[in-house]
Order: structure tokens, then sequence, then C-alpha cells
């Protein structure tokens, strides 16, 4: 293929990443029109049909999907050798993308990244929060945060906060009407605040541990949201029981807004890591947020 033609790849592969001409012709800050004649002609040029259109949705083809599997490693390696050019100027720049969940963005990541980045300001920070699990290679993420015990085995990983764990909470007024659960199989006999895990579509099982037994709970209720801070509104509000990170109902606890149950079968995780291709780590930009967001005192 011609090189003139490069831009019709890299179009095709916001297209095919956002699933929109509409949104990837804004994001790319071209028309539509435009964005759909680019494509077109590079469907002629191959002799492919690369993209499925609806009047309401964009999906790629089979063959649409391998050129997207092809095309998104080698420009995320082009973009992070260019972004390593970046160390010959007098101060870092780039974007950093980053996949993580609103508990980690609010509670870890973002508490350490904002005392930083005033001192760079050409460094730019993209967050994606959410409670699924995605390929960051395939994604066009620089690193993800997640739970140490959940990281790829093939991805680097840096330990960036300590060991915390998930509790069983609800409202004093929701227990007296309903009683205390004193095992998790009690809580089949409750109304629960569930989450559903974006990319796996699924809502979370609730894990319990006691005394080196594992229970899994899947549980039922009026609500399910896909983050973990609306739910704490919702059992304060007197909605059921939600299964939540502590430090985020610690106050609401100590306020007497929530109650504990089932604290001896809460078992603490592995802390959040910072996980990213070995590639990544020599891109000035991204030293930078990863010196920031690691943890001095607990490496992996």
């Amino acid at each position: 293929m011609m090189r003139e033609n490069f831009n019709d790849l890299l179009w095709f592969l916001v297209v095919a990443e956002e699933r929109s001409f509409t949104k990837a012709a804004a994001k790319i800050g071209i028309t539509q029109s435009t964005l759909s004649h680019t494509i077109k002609r590079l469907e002629t040029r191959m002799g492919l049909r690369l993209l499925a259109r609806t009047t309401r949705s964009v999906s790629t083809t089979e063959a649409g999907e391998r050129l997207r599997q092809s095309l998104a490693p080698r420009i995320a390696e082009i973009e992070t050798d260019i972004a390593a050019l970046t160390a010959f100027r007098d101060k870092p720049s780039g974007t950093v993308r980053l996949t993580l969940s609103d508990h980690a963005h609010d509670y870890l990541v973002w508490p350490k990244l904002r005392t930083v980045l005033a001192d760079y300001p050409d460094l730019k920070v993209e967050f994606s929060r959410d409670n699924g699990f995605r390929n960051i290679v395939e994604d066009g993420f620089d690193a993800g945060v997640r739970l140490g015990e959940t990281v790829e085995k093939d991805m680097v990983a840096v330990r960036i906060g300590p060991d915390w764990r998930l509790v069983a909470v609800g409202a004093p007024a929701y227990f007296a009407a309903r009683g205390l659960p004193q095992t998790p199989q009690d809580l089949v006999q409750h109304t629960c605040i569930c989450l559903r895990l974006t990319t796996a579509g699924g809502l979370y099982a609730w894990e319990f541990q006691r005394d080196g037994r594992d229970i899994r709970m899947r549980v039922d209720g009026q609500l399910t949201f896909n983050s973990t801070l609306p739910m704490v509104e919702a059992a304060i509000a007197g909605y059921g029981i939600a299964y939540v990170p502590e430090d985020i109902v610690a106050e609401h606890i100590t306020a007497g807004r929530l109650l504990t149950v089932l604290d001896d079968w809460s078992p603490p995780f592995a802390g959040y890591y910072l996980y990213y291709p070995s590639r990544r780590q020599n891109a000035p930009a991204f030293r930078i947020v990863l010196d920031a967001l690691r943890d001095r005192e607990m490496r992996r």
C-alpha cells in the first residue's frame, strides 16, 4: 500500500474503535462526509468490506476486525517511539491513556497525580473509568490499574497502593426491617445492590472468605450499577446491601449512616497495580506517571 494512504488506515482504526463515524470524525477533526469517503476509498483499494454500517451503529466485518487487531499494536508501538523522542525536549510531553475503576481513580490515582501534573503542562492524561477488564494493547491504552490478582502475567506490574477489602454495608433502617445476615448464604433472603462488570457484561458475584473457605454469592436486588460510588448512595437511602470498598464508606460507617455486616467474611485484596507492556516504560511522559503512582514501600 502506498505511503501517502497511511492516514486512511489511521482513520479506519479510529472508526473501528469508536464504532461511530460521527464520533470518529469529531475525534480526528474532519467532516463526517470526508471520513466516510476515505473509508470507502480504502475498502475499494483493498477490495474488502471492512465496516458494516447501519443507521444506528458501525461494526467491523471479519476482515475489518482482523485489520484492526493488526494495526492497533503497531500504531501503539510507533506512538511509543515518537513519545520517547520527547526526552530531547526541556519538558516531557505527550498523552498517557489509563483504564481504571472509579474507586482506583478517585481514591488512589487522582490524589497522587494531581500534585504532579501542574509541573508538566505539556503532559496529558486521559482516564477511562470502568469496572471491566480491558486489553490495553488492542484498545490503545498505555496502562491499566487493577487488583494484583487480575493482572495478566505477560505485563509489567508495579504496586501503587496498599491492600484493601470490600465490605457489606446497609442503612440501619434497612437492617431494622430485614434483620442482619449472619453468613453469606443469608444474602439470598436480602435485597442487594448489584454491580455489572462493564466488559464481561455479567453481574459481579460477591466474594467472601473465612477459615480458608471461599464463597462466591450471586445476589439479586432492585438496583444494578456499573460503578461503586452510586451503590453507596443507594445503600444509604435504604435500597439494600452494597458490597463496596471499605475506604469509600468509612466516613458513613463512623457517622452511623451505614452498618457493616459479615465483617469476618471480608478478606483483603492484594491492592492495586499499574500494569503495562514493557515497551511503555521508556517513554518520558509515561515515566512521570509511573513514578508518581509507584508505592515506594511495596514492590511486586
